[in-house]
């Protein structure tokens, strides 16, 4: 044992000879102790098995074993049926036939151990491990999967669960985590906020997994960081303030230094996609060593404009139109009001979410027709997207459900709301670890979105006294200097039952709740006529400046680079 090789268990070449009960059986059997000094060349075994595990040594004798031997041990692992085996001999020489020096195989091992292979005590190394991964991986097998990350501060799981929608219609087996759960394919495997690398692993780890869709939040990656060393893909969707003073997170220019981890872990060979209308995350570009692409509502944006004339990839909301640009060249995938997700048009926040996820699968390699399907398909509906602008028509009023809790999303909703023909309610609150002053903007935004206002809190106030939060909220209604109708109702279920009994005739009742399941709920108690979603599917897909139809990255970056466009 004081061999320097010897450690417990499997963590050394050797493992160390340990007094247990069949040492003492053995000593016992001879009448010795522990203390007995063996006569002059006498030889003592204080183990019946010459076993590594057990503290015997390892002998390389590959090169003697006879080639019958040989035979007889894959013989042995065809007929069982292994591709790896390991087969225990015990013979006085295995460099003859077994059947000539009564040798015998007294074990065959499914999942034989290596270590004796690769660090004998005496003889030649030998690096099994080699020819058993080659087999497993032969050469030219994939051995990773495409991964796409998603951050920012608002439309992660949105886009996430779009993104993961568009690689279902290329038939893949698609992981993807989101604030709601992780799920498999169509299978929910674990509920809950599951936004960490933790949640990522079991992704990664699956290998049914054909395409990892990752939604990546702030928390997970203050405390751990990414589950991959490189990602595909990384989406920045935008950067704004949230969860600010919690964490050493102190500014937004903070929060954005944080989520560009996601930018900076994107393999050369990959595309960061970034929010080409956000100066934060244009920013992202300078550490990136990938390809960069950018998503703008603006078609005219300076920074997308130079991009592509450079011959760099971008999508972009052009004449109503969600389109892919590149250089001269325009490839327009749908009209907007065609997709339901943009609620018609009308939620400028959810084209966004669309131009991103469009723009982040092309460049991975997704065709424009499979994307197209996937856009006329994919709703803001309580079971796609619980919780994301879920419009639902009561008859004689509408009501809306988001799970907008910070200033941008407030004015993401906004944007929606400034459009509906009839008067406004919002149910309004927020998360009670904000600053006092970010429930004082919430308050301020809300009058200025709002008819009429009822603030309540969260069951879980995070820390804060009851009843704080919503006097912040209501003093920034006041500074508002709107003369719009409040009322204070801490209770969720109570507040959200009121602003449904007070809806006015084609009014809508926007409703941003802690617990979106109990939201619904609420609602579908009152037997909505159905779920709506706005807009309609009519056209396909046209392309501009080209004489042929392009469907992915490669063909569009090949005829930009060689076609004078028509």
């Amino acid at each position: 044992n004081r061999d320097p090789r010897r450690g417990d268990g499997h963590d050394n070449i050797l493992t160390r000879i340990k007094v247990d009960r069949t040492t003492w059986d053995l000593l016992d059997q001879k009448g010795y102790s522990l203390g007995t000094v063996l006569a002059d060349g006498e030889v003592f075994y204080l183990r019946a098995t010459a076993n590594l595990s057990t503290g015997g040594i390892a002998i390389d004798r590959t090169d003697d074993i006879h080639p019958e031997n040989v035979w007889l041990a894959e013989r042995i692992s065809r007929i069982i049926g292994l591709d790896i085996a390991g087969i225990d001999v015990v013979t006085s020489d295995i460099s003859q036939p077994l059947r000539q020096v009564d040798g015998v195989i007294v074990e065959v091992n499914a999942a034989p151990g290596l270590r004796m292979h690769f660090a004998p005590s005496q003889g030649i190394a030998r690096n099994v491990a080699e020819p058993i991964l080659n087999m497993l991986f032969p050469p030219g097998t994939p051995s990773r999967i495409p991964i796409i990350a998603i951050t920012g501060t608002n439309g992660k799981t949105t886009t996430t669960r779009l993104i993961a929608h568009i690689f279902r219609q290329t038939q893949a087996t698609v992981g993807y985590t989101t604030t709601d759960g992780i799920y498999i394919g169509d299978y929910l495997v674990e509920k809950g906020d599951t936004t960490g690398p933790q949640s990522a692993q079991v992704i990664l780890q699956d290998p049914t997994v054909d395409v990892a869709v990752l939604e990546t939040a702030r928390g997970g990656l203050l405390r751990s960081g990414l589950a991959f060393k490189q990602c595909d893909i990384g989406l920045v969707l935008n950067v704004a303030a949230d969860h600010l003073g919690i964490g050493d997170i102190n500014t937004v220019d903070d929060l954005a230094h944080l989520k560009s981890v996601v930018a900076e872990a994107v393999s050369p060979s990959g595309y960061v996609v970034l929010n080409g209308d956000d100066e934060r995350v244009v920013a992202m570009a300078r550490r990136a060593t990938a390809q960069v692409a950018y998503f703008s509502m603006n078609p005219d944006n300076p920074v997308v404009r130079s991009h592509t004339q450079q011959g760099g990839l971008a999508a972009i909301y052009e004449n109503g139109y969600l389109s892919i640009l590149k250089r001269d060249w325009l490839l327009r995938i749908e009209k907007a009001e065609n997709v339901p997700l943009t609620m018609g048009g009308r939620a400028p926040f959810m084209i966004a979410n669309a131009l991103a996820a469009s723009l982040a699968v092309f460049a991975q390699g997704v065709q424009i027709e499979h994307i197209r399907t996937a856009l006329h398909s994919f709703r803001a509906s309580a079971q796609q997207t619980p919780g994301r602008m879920n419009l639902f028509n009561l008859g004689r009023y509408h009501a809306l459900v988001d799970y907008a809790h910070n200033p941008a999303s407030y004015e993401a909703v906004g944007s929606f709301v400034k459009n509906w023909p009839g008067r406004a309610i919002g149910v309004v609150g927020g998360p009670g670890d904000r600053r006092d002053e970010d429930f004082v903007e919430l308050g301020t935004l809300a009058a200025k979105i709002f008819d009429e206002i009822l603030i309540k809190e969260d069951d879980d106030t995070r820390g804060r006294p009851r009843g704080d939060a919503a006097d912040l909220i209501l003093q920034g209604v006041k500074q508002a200097g709107t003369d719009i109708a409040v009322t204070v109702e801490l209770d969720e279920t109570q507040a959200i039952a009121k602003a449904l009994d007070d809806a006015p005739d084609d009014g809508l009742v926007v409703i941003l709740p802690e617990s979106v399941s109990r939201a619904i709920a609420l609602i579908n108690q009152r037997n909505p006529i159905t779920e709506t979603v706005a807009g309609r599917r009519t056209s396909a897909a046209t392309v501009e400046s080209s004489p042929n139809h392009t469907d992915t990255l490669a063909t569009v970056a090949n005829e930009a680079e060689s076609t004078t466009p028509s």
